[in-house]
């Protein structure tokens, strides 16, 4: 009766601490919450990055064929607009030779930091309201069948990938980046 008794109280034990640890597990965050965190992360970063550069330097090329300093900056928010309101929502493309919301055109250095700031706006929220389960499904991208998971990855890696060049055009400039902003 004795080892009954130690075997319930074990057991009691048991159950207590899987009652008590279950919702801590539950509330792991999921996959959007983390992109939106790694997003908005990136936004803060992209801004300090473009904020440093002088306008007089916005035009700067480290080779004749590079984009500009503005022109990776507003390219960033095109991709951001056509993987997400495009690609993922079904919006119609903009019409790239048409279309100047998102091109450098003749914008100041702090209309196309609006821009940008904008553009994630949109992009956030777009994502903020993109259903989980979706996320699974597959598309064409460019000849490669892919999740919409992925394309979201490969969002963060080419903001990240064009972020990293405006990074060295303000070392080519003498100019100290602001400190790297953590999960981006």
């Amino acid at each position: 009766m004795l080892l009954d008794h130690d075997v319930m109280k074990n057991m009691s034990i048991l159950v207590f601490f899987i009652l008590l640890t279950t919702p801590l597990f539950a509330q792991q965050k999921s996959f959007i919450d983390e992109y939106l965190e790694r997003l908005e992360n990136s936004k803060k970063y992209l801004i300090l990055v473009a904020q440093n550069m002088p306008e007089e330097k916005y035009s700067f090329k480290a080779t004749p064929e590079s984009m500009c300093f503005a022109e990776h900056l507003m390219h960033i928010g095109w991709a951001m607009d056509w993987h997400c309101q495009s690609l993922l929502g079904n919006r119609k493309p903009r019409d790239w030779s048409t279309d100047m919301e998102l091109k450098v055109d003749k914008k100041s250095k702090k209309e196309m930091i609006a821009t940008i700031d904008k553009t994630f706006d949109t992009t956030i929220e777009f994502i903020l309201n993109f259903k989980e389960e979706k996320l699974e499904e597959r598309l064409d991208y460019f000849g490669l069948d892919r999740t919409k998971r992925q394309v979201l990855l490969l969002l963060a890696d080419h903001i990240t990938h064009h972020r990293g060049q405006m990074l060295v055009y303000l070392r080519l400039n003498g100019i100290k980046p602001p400190r790297y902003v953590l999960y981006q």
